[in-house]
Protein backbone atom coordinates (compact mmCIF):
# COMPACT_ATOMS: atom_id res chain seq x y z
CA UNK A 1 0.00 0.00 0.00
CA UNK A 2 1.69 3.43 -1.02
CA UNK A 3 2.11 6.11 1.57
CA UNK A 4 -0.61 8.25 2.33
CA UNK A 5 -3.35 5.74 1.00
CA UNK A 6 -6.78 5.80 2.94
CA UNK A 7 -8.12 3.04 1.76
CA UNK A 8 -7.98 0.94 5.40
CA UNK A 9 -9.97 4.42 6.78
CA UNK A 10 -13.80 3.33 7.44
CA UNK A 11 -16.08 5.75 5.96
CA UNK A 12 -17.47 7.11 9.34
CA UNK A 13 -13.37 8.65 9.93
CA UNK A 14 -13.36 9.79 6.30
CA UNK A 15 -16.17 11.79 6.76
CA UNK A 16 -14.38 13.02 9.95
CA UNK A 17 -11.71 14.09 8.79
CA UNK A 18 -12.98 16.35 5.57
CA UNK A 19 -15.16 18.08 8.51
CA UNK A 20 -12.35 18.55 10.23
CA UNK A 21 -10.50 19.87 7.57
CA UNK A 22 -13.21 21.78 6.27
CA UNK A 23 -12.90 23.95 9.80
CA UNK A 24 -9.34 24.55 9.35
CA UNK A 25 -9.89 25.71 6.04
CA UNK A 26 -12.20 27.94 7.03
CA UNK A 27 -10.05 29.38 9.39
CA UNK A 28 -7.57 30.25 6.66
CA UNK A 29 -5.30 27.53 6.91
CA UNK A 30 -3.76 25.96 3.17
CA UNK A 31 -5.49 22.58 2.48
CA UNK A 32 -2.39 20.75 2.10
CA UNK A 33 -1.82 21.79 5.94
CA UNK A 34 -5.59 21.69 6.67
CA UNK A 35 -6.15 18.14 5.22
CA UNK A 36 -2.55 16.91 7.34
CA UNK A 37 -3.93 18.26 10.87
CA UNK A 38 -7.21 16.66 9.72
CA UNK A 39 -6.05 13.01 9.39
CA UNK A 40 -3.60 13.04 12.17
CA UNK A 41 -6.81 14.06 14.25
CA UNK A 42 -8.95 11.17 13.00
CA UNK A 43 -5.63 8.78 13.79
CA UNK A 44 -5.89 10.31 17.32
CA UNK A 45 -9.12 9.69 17.78
CA UNK A 46 -9.58 6.09 16.53
CA UNK A 47 -5.44 4.78 16.58
CA UNK A 48 -5.75 5.05 12.39
CA UNK A 49 -7.12 2.94 9.72
CA UNK A 50 -9.95 0.28 11.54
CA UNK A 51 -10.80 -1.33 8.35
CA UNK A 52 -9.13 -5.20 8.79
CA UNK A 53 -6.18 -6.23 6.91
CA UNK A 54 -2.83 -6.71 7.16
CA UNK A 55 -0.17 -10.04 7.82
CA UNK A 56 -1.91 -10.94 10.55
CA UNK A 57 -5.42 -10.85 9.53
CA UNK A 58 -7.60 -13.99 8.21
CA UNK A 59 -5.13 -16.50 10.17
CA UNK A 60 -7.03 -18.92 12.41
CA UNK A 61 -5.80 -18.12 16.33
CA UNK A 62 -3.10 -20.53 17.30
CA UNK A 63 -4.99 -22.59 20.11
CA UNK A 64 -1.78 -24.67 20.83
CA UNK A 65 -0.58 -24.84 24.64
CA UNK A 66 2.89 -22.50 25.47
CA UNK A 67 5.89 -23.83 26.31
CA UNK A 68 5.17 -22.37 30.39
CA UNK A 69 2.50 -24.56 29.97
CA UNK A 70 3.65 -27.70 28.92
CA UNK A 71 6.40 -27.07 31.13
CA UNK A 72 3.87 -26.55 34.00
CA UNK A 73 2.13 -29.52 33.25
CA UNK A 74 5.22 -32.00 32.67
CA UNK A 75 6.77 -30.49 36.36
CA UNK A 76 3.12 -31.38 38.08
CA UNK A 77 3.15 -34.98 36.38
CA UNK A 78 6.69 -35.41 37.87
CA UNK A 79 5.32 -34.53 41.07
CA UNK A 80 2.24 -37.03 40.85
CA UNK A 81 4.89 -39.73 40.46
CA UNK A 82 7.08 -38.54 43.58
CA UNK A 83 4.53 -38.51 45.60
CA UNK A 84 3.11 -41.73 44.92
CA UNK A 85 6.33 -43.20 45.02
CA UNK A 86 7.16 -42.05 48.67
CA UNK A 87 4.09 -43.23 49.53
CA UNK A 88 4.65 -46.85 48.95
CA UNK A 89 7.98 -46.79 50.72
Amino acid sequence: MPRGDKNKYTDQQKRQAEKIEEGYKDKGMSEERAEGIAWATVNKIHGGGKKPGGSGHGKKPDYTRSPSEKRRTAALKGWETRRSKAKSK
